[in-house]
């Protein structure tokens, strides 16, 4: 990048500040210029939002900000990480799609991050920033090294629940994170007043946190703000909202035809040019016109070398589609058999012992939830952990958004953390962390995002705890590139496999069925960890294969015992891992059988069950001699009273019916 012309005039420590101040500016206002040139070109695909009009706000909200530092931004977030110290020349290249582009053209406009520059993702998902920063925020606290953290955002993101539960829940953990609202007045093509009726001075008040406003345009303003809120943060302050009133000159988006507004507004709205504002003072400070000039055409230069380079790049190569969709694991030996006089435990004490494992192993390992802290959990999962570990075992409020978005923003910033989802089937209120954000940014960045984190759920029917409560919703997530979704069905597998799932470098769905946590079973030492992605022969056999997970694995075990006095060999595997799938171990098992039948406890339509089959018909059909079969419920929510409940949920009869008839064909 070509060093700006250093200044000589009086007051050169300020001068130098300003024009330093102007250049990133600058910088801003004609990357995106360029960037709108090129799209109305074609040589930037996809969707374009530009922050033309908003560059005071970025580079004030940035100035006092280190490289440890953490931003979160928005679908329109260029000026944001370029005014945290992003380089043109590859992020032009993002825009194009080129693999030397920041993201390896994964992410385009609305996904550039570098976390080793503690930008920690533009987000295409309006408001789905907050809950990340709240997690870059809280792996700041837990190591205590006065980093700050701020999460820009714009008016419309106000309406959104993530908004509300990361607000929340900074102010709750006392977090070091600056809310920054780039309040443009517009909420896509919807104007303000039209989207609120509480000022964000009324709602800071409402969550006991502090606000102030700032002229958005006026980069000295901002920049005296900014540091003064900073430092408080650096020094144990919590959560400050900020309210920078700005105007962005484009449309939404490149191509916007703009009959929301009219011309008029936007034509008094550029009299606050921030750049003719910056250009003020600069002259007050005794800048000249011409040195400012030549920081204009310094820019202008560095910005057209960055196009240039950019069109001279190649795409992504084909063959490399798969590349980032998740990170290399170790290699796990599967380990010998439990000896037969191992001590007895349940899997509730399974969970406790592998949490407790790994958080003294790991000083970067955390738990959070809902009341998995001083309540020790509301199965008494997580009792004394909080204790033995202070301040690592953290209640949240009932924010399951919020919950998830820490993790991903804490996974991000280094931190290994375990949180909890209380009932499976409140994963759907947290889904987007997952289904966008957890699952893909490892992808949309190139590799650049780590993402090591663990969400414990549990489910379970057969306790009429109706259609909320007992949902198995695996096939949901099984379905989510970059996922691994882990289903343990016994105690030590329950431990192997948290322990297993909480060393991983990628995000992972940990789901248990209560109806499992008495469930007992041999314990094995301390130093047992099972390999993710790889299913398990636990009854060997030869006349048909039997493939379910969790609980119904133990109804499929008793099946078969019970089908082996009738003269029927059957051979039980136990999935474990849902997703990635152990083809290979299915397979071989149904080569040596040529029958199989599915068991699983998720609605038969559309589920795990029906993957298995399509793996059978495909790549094991000349074994097959006879057809594929799944035993599972209708496709009907999960009943309360218990009579319907018995007659929806498979039973170990059920599944032995079902074999003995595929086994007579």
């Amino acid at each position: 990048m070509t060093q700006a012309p250093q200044h000589t005039g009086t007051g050169s420590a300020h001068a130098d500040h300003l024009l330093e101040m102007y250049r990133r500016m600058r910088r801003i206002r004609r990357f995106e210029e360029r960037a709108s040139e090129l799209y109305k070109a074609t040589e930037i695909p996809g969707f374009l939002h530009l922050s033309i009009g908003q560059e005071a706000s970025a580079v004030g909200a940035c100035w006092p900000l280190g490289e440890r530092d953490g931003i979160t931004s928005t679908h329109r977030g260029h000026g944001h990480v370029l005014a945290k110290g992003l380089d043109t020349a590859s992020m032009m290249a993002e825009l194009m799609g080129k693999d030397a582009g920041t993201n390896r053209g994964r992410g385009g406009s609305m996904h550039i991050a570098d976390p080793n520059l503690g930008i920690y993702g533009a987000n295409g998902i309006v408001g789905a920033g907050l809950p990340i920063a709240a997690g870059v925020a809280t792996a700041a606290k837990l190591r205590a090294a006065g980093d700050v953290v701020v999460a820009f955002f714009g008016d419309g993101a106000v309406a959104q629940g993530m908004f509300h539960e990361a607000v929340n829940l900074a102010a709750v953990w006392d977090l070091p994170v600056v809310f920054l609202c780039e309040n443009n007045h517009y909420s896509e093509f919807s104007p303000e007043a039209e989207q609120h009726r509480a000022p964000l001075s009324a709602r800071a008040a409402g969550y006991g946190i502090g606000y102030a406003h700032v002229d958005g345009n006026d980069v000295l303003a901002v920049v005296g703000m900014m540091t003064d809120v900073v430092e408080r943060l650096r020094q144990g302050g919590g959560p400050v909202l900020i309210e920078a009133e700005t105007y962005r000159w484009h449309g939404h988006y490149e191509g916007d035809p703009e009959r929301y507004r009219p011309a008029e507004e936007v034509a008094a709205a550029k009299e606050r040019d921030p750049l003719l504002v910056a250009r003020k003072h600069l002259a007050d400070a005794g800048v000249s016109a011409a040195e400012a000039d030549a920081v204009d055409e310094e820019i202008d230069k560095e910005i057209e070398a960055a196009v240039e380079w950019a069109r001279s790049l190649p795409a992504p190569a084909p063959e490399t589609l798969h590349d980032f969709v998740s990170a290399p694991r170790l290699t796990v030996a599967e380990p010998p058999p439990l000896p037969a006089d191992a001590e007895i435990f349940r899997s509730m004490d399974a969970v406790r012992l592998a949490l407790e494992h790994e958080l003294t192993a790991d000083p970067s390992v955390f738990v959070a939830g809902i009341d998995v802290g001083a309540g020790g959990n509301v199965f008494g999962l997580t009792r004394g952990l909080a204790q033995a570990f202070p301040g690592r075992v953290r209640d949240t409020p009932i924010s399951e958004s919020a919950i998830v978005g820490t993790a991903v923003g804490a996974a991000m910033a280094g931190m290994k953390p375990v949180v909890e989802i209380m009932y499976m089937d409140f994963i759907g209120v947290a889904f987007d962390m997952l289904l966008n954000q957890a699952a893909k940014l490892r992808f949309m960045t190139g590799g650049r995002a780590s993402m090591p984190l663990v969400v414990r759920t549990q489910f379970g029917a057969g306790r009429s705890s109706g259609s909320q409560h007992s949902q198995s919703l695996e096939a949901l997530l099984a379905h989510v590139p970059g996922l691994t979704v882990v289903m343990p069905s016994s105690p030590a597998e329950t431990y192997g496999l948290l322990r297993a799932a909480i060393q991983d470098p990628n995000p992972v769905v940990f789901v248990e069925n209560r109806l499992q946590y008495g469930l007992k079973g041999p314990r094995p030492e301390p130093g047992y960890v099972l390999p993710l992605g790889r299913a398990k022969v636990v009854r060997e056999g030869t006349d048909i294969t039997l493939v379910s997970w969790s609980r119904m694995v133990q109804d499929a075990v008793a099946a078969a015992a019970a089908l082996a006095a009738e003269g029927i060999s059957v051979e039980v595997v136990d999935l474990r891992t849902i997703s990635p799938l152990d083809r290979e171990t299915v397979l071989a098992s149904l080569a040596k059988t040529n029958r199989l039948v599915i068991a699983h406890e998720a609605v038969r339509d559309f589920g795990v069950g029906a993957e298995l089959a399509a793996l059978a018909v495909d790549e094991g059909f000349w074994h097959l001699d006879a057809p594929v079969t799944r035993v599972a419920p209708p496709a009907v929510p999960a009943p309360y009273a218990p009579s319907l409940e018995r007659a929806w949920l498979p039973s170990r009869d059920t599944i032995a019916e079902t074999v003995r008839r595929i086994a007579a064909v």
